[in-house]
C-alpha cells in the first residue's frame, strides 16, 4: 500500500477556504484521495453525501477541532478526489475507508457521517468495530428500519429515478445545475439558506461530467441496492456493537417516525433525536445540533 501523503497542488484549484483547515492527497489502492484537516487529538472522521463533499462540513470541522483532529475526505468520485469510472459498490466504498484509516495510521476513529455514506459507516461499524469508537449517522434510517414503499414520499423517488435513470448525474454538469438547487431547496426546512456561496463549492467539481457519471453509479451499484437490502431486512441477522446516535431533522418529511423502528434486539447502544429546525441537509441547517450531539458521545465513548 502507497500511503504517502502529497502536499495540495493546483488540482485543487477553486477548492473554499477555511481557517485553520489544511488539505493534502493521500494515494490509496486504486486512489487518489482528498482530504481536509484540522486540529490535534483523539481522532474524528467525517464522511459527506451527494451531491456534497468535505465542503458540507465547514462550520462543523473548526468546532470539533477546538478538541481533536478532524478527517473529513472527499470521497471516491466527488469533491477533489480522483473519479475512477468503477468502484461505486459496498465493497469497494467501505476498502476506501479502510484503506484511508491504514494510510493515516488511524487505528480508532469517531465517525460521522451524512447521507449515502453513512451507510459506509454502518458497514464500517459491522465489519471492522474495532476501528470505531461512536457511530453519529445523519438523516439517513438505520439499516434495522422497517421500511415499506408507501413510506417513501413522491419526491424521494422522483429523486432516485432521476439518478437511477441517470438524468440527474448528466443534468448536474451543465452550467446552472439546477437540479443541485432543487435538491437542497426541496429538502431543507428553510431553502433561504441555500446562498450562491454556501452552494458553489458543491456546483465546482459536478460540473465535471465525470463527476456526472460517477453520481449515477453510485445510486444504481450502492445506494439503490443498499435501499433494497434494507427494506427486505438483509441486516436483521446483524447485531450492532457500536455505540450510535440518529440525528434525524424534524422537518425530514423522507424518514416518518415509523421508519425508524425495528432496531430493538440488534443493536447494543442506539438511540434517535430529532432536532428541530432541520430536514435532509443537518450540516449546514443544524451544525449546532451536529455538533452538540456528537460532543455528547464523544464524552461516553
Amino acid at each position: 500500500m502507497n500511503g504517502n501523503k502529497h502536499s495540495a497542488s493546483t488540482s485543487l484549484a477553486g477548492i473554499p477556504e477555511v481557517a485553520g483547515v489544511t488539505h493534502s492527497f493521500v494515494d490509496l489502492p486504486g486512489l487518489r484521495m482528498h482530504v481536509a484537516e484540522a486540529g490535534e487529538g483523539d481522532p474524528v472522521l467525517l464522511l459527506h453525501g451527494a451531491p456534497q463533499n468535505w465542503w458540507e462540513w465547514h462550520e462543523i470541522m473548526p468546532e470539533l477541532a477546538k478538541t481533536h483532529r478532524v478527517i473529513a475526505p472527499d470521497l471516491r468520485g466527488a469533491g477533489w478526489t480522483d473519479v475512477p469510472p468503477r468502484g461505486y459498490t459496498r465493497e469497494q466504498l467501505l476498502a476506501d475507508l479502510v484503506n484511508l484509516l491504514d494510510a493515516l495510521r488511524l487505528d480508532r476513529v469517531q465517525l460521522i457521517a451524512h447521507d449515502w455514506s453513512a451507510f459506509v459507516g454502518f458497514q464500517l461499524c459491522l465489519r471492522h468495530p474495532e476501528r470505531v469508537r461512536s457511530f453519529l449517522c445523519l438523516s439517513v434510517p438505520h439499516i434495522y428500519a422497517h421500511v415499506r414503499p408507501t413510506m417513501i414520499g413522491a419526491d424521494g423517488l422522483g429523486l432516485e429515478a432521476a439518478m437511477l435513470s441517470g438524468f440527474g448525474g448528466r443534468s448536474m454538469k451543465k452550467k446552472e445545475q439546477r437540479i443541485i438547487r432543487h435538491m437542497f431547496h426541496h429538502f431543507s426546512a428553510d431553502p433561504s439558506i441555500w446562498t450562491e456561496d454556501r452552494m458553489e463549492p458543491f456546483r465546482i467539481p459536478n460540473r465535471d461530467p465525470r463527476h456526472a457519471r460517477a453520481l449515477t453509479s453510485l445510486y444504481r451499484h450502492f445506494i439503490g441496492i443498499e435501499a433494497l437490502r434494507i427494506m427486505f431486512g438483509k441486516y436483521r441477522s446483524t447485531f450492532l456493537t457500536t455505540p450510535t446516535r440518529l440525528l434525524i431533522g424534524a422537518q425530514d418529511r423522507q424518514i416518518p417516525a415509523e421508519m425508524l423502528v425495528g432496531y430493538e434486539g440488534h443493536a447494543a447502544d442506539l438511540r434517535i433525536e430529532r432536532p428541530d429546525g432541520a430536514a435532509h441537509w443537518l450540516p449546514d441547517e443544524r451544525p449546532d445540533a451536529v455538533i452538540e450531539a456528537a460532543r455528547k458521545l464523544f464524552a461516553v465513548t
